[in-house]
């Protein structure tokens, strides 16, 4: 269903991207962000799913701007390596990319953003920080409490996980209460529950959550 091709961010940086669009006319766009682990089967089948709901879906390779092709699993020394590349990573950089994402897609219509894990936080800073999103959709980024402050420019719905060690659920439950205009989900599972591939995979949490995305999405993308 999906295809690569290659994007050019602002400063001139290229990075590949993964492409699926769905069969008939577009509802909108989606750009679809990556976990520490590339744009993998994983990410690709998320977008592919996305498409098949009749978003034109997008994941750019944030990760090709310290290392290209990035495609990895979930085993420990593959966590290892994930993590080392998203330290080097700059945020202002990752933006750069999204925004050269979410042009590939405009054609489409209206664009949301989900993210996942590093992708999540990557979602909650995109919603306050670039303008022309229609909506956000982080799913437990593990840097949105550091950044509980920004005041995103559109609709935000942030889903996590109670059991997520690392996302304190204490401060995700006093952020919500902060932050009343935010729509807080939150599941009886751990870090990185929606993705199939992972130990810490939540079936039941997982199709929730995909169902709230897209209803998220049908209001307010179309």
């Amino acid at each position: 269903m999906g295809m690569s091709l290659e994007l050019a961010a602002a400063d001139g940086h290229r990075l590949s991207a993964y492409r699926a669009d769905p069969p008939g006319k577009p509802r909108g766009g989606l750009v679809v962000i990556q976990e520490i682990f590339g744009v993998n089967s994983h990410i690709r089948g998320v977008a592919d799913g996305f498409a098949a709901d009749g978003y034109v879906a997008i994941a750019p390779a944030l990760f090709d701007r310290v290392e290209r092709g990035l495609d990895i699993g979930y085993s420990q020394p593959e966590i290892e390596r994930g993590r080392a590349l998203m330290q080097k990573m700059s945020m202002d950089d990752a933006l750069k990319d999204v925004a050269a994402a979410m042009k590939a897609v405009a054609a489409a219509g209206k664009i949301g953003i989900v993210g996942y894990c590093w992708g999540g936080t990557v979602a909650w800073v995109s919603a306050a920080k670039l303008d022309g999103l229609a909506c956000s959709a982080p799913y437990y980024g593990g840097g949105i409490l550091a950044n509980k402050d920004l005041k995103p420019r559109c609709p935000v719905m942030l889903q996590f996980g109670e059991t997520d060690q690392a996302i304190p659920i204490d401060q995700v439950q006093a952020m919500k209460a902060a932050r009343p205009e935010l729509v807080f989900h939150v599941y009886p599972a751990g870090h990185g529950f929606n993705c199939d591939h992972r130990g810490s995979y939540h079936a039941e949490s997982a199709k929730l959550a995909r169902e709230r995305t897209l209803e998220f999405f049908r209001k307010q993308i179309g």
